[in-house]
């Protein structure tokens, strides 16, 4: 079955372009032309994908990834035509999990949104042959990297794929303390100096989702005052790959 992918831009251009590389690699295309139209299209279906345009008229970019976020975790790459930190910024924090900056390569758009789903998606047919799983397990918290799939005390943790990146990335290495300029770097491969407030954001998100269903997986990650954030484990809760 083709991924579909909601294409969201006010510019008929860009739709067309996108819509034109996308659908020569297989991809099913739907459009929506402002914030409204896409927000309720998107709550109406689930899309593999959505490329989101910054600037929409009724609402903007930032608003409609804010909103969907309260009840999906569809992945969402941002597409604007500013190439300011705050907008990126900004991006992040409303649930963005990629960013590119106008004008772009269609090229570029397609192997983004590739990358993006080669990171979500379980590929069955992999899950089905023999190979040493890719699994990390504590008593309260189990990521299956193959499945891509998070267990809070055998309760499955819906995430973003942000959130599940930040997840994956503070648990392999347990009780190292990490400042948000690394994570941010190794998380989001993004460098820049001045607000960084995408970590705790992201990092607040993903507590709350696991407090939903298990307060011990939640306390796992920790802040670290001063400093940034671990993932703490005990000696006795070391955990087994």
């Amino acid at each position: 079955m083709p991924n579909e992918i909601l294409v969201v831009d006010d510019e008929d251009r860009i739709r067309r372009l996108l819509r034109l590389y996308l659908e020569r690699e297989s991809f099913e295309i739907q459009e929506a032309k402002d914030g409204n139209e896409a927000y309720q299209m998107a709550m109406e279906h689930d899309y593999d994908c959505i490329l989101l345009d910054l600037m929409l008229p009724e609402m903007d970019g930032i608003t409609v990834a804010s909103k969907l976020r309260e009840h999906k975790d569809t992945p969402i790459i941002m597409l604007t035509a500013k190439d300011e930190e705050t907008n990126r910024v900004e991006g992040f924090e409303s649930g963005a999990d990629d960013y590119i900056v106008k004008p772009f390569s269609p090229r570029e758009v397609v192997l983004r949104v590739k990358a993006l789903l080669r990171r979500t998606q379980v590929n069955h047919t992999e899950q089905s042959e023999p190979h040493a799983r890719d699994i990390i397990e504590f008593t309260h918290l189990t990521v299956d990297n193959d499945a891509h799939r998070v267990l809070a005390d055998d309760k499955e943790v819906n995430l973003t794929p942000k959130e599940y990146e930040l997840l994956i990335f503070l648990a392999k290495t347990p009780n190292k303390v990490f400042d948000r300029e690394q994570l941010l770097k190794e998380v989001w491969h993004y460098e820049f100096y001045g607000d960084l407030r995408t970590v705790d954001t992201h990092v607040k998100r993903l507590r709350e989702k696991l407090n939903r269903v298990s307060e011990d997986a939640a306390s796992m990650i920790q802040t670290v005052w001063g400093v940034g954030y671990k993932f703490e484990v005990s000696e006795h809760d070391e955990p087994t790959q």
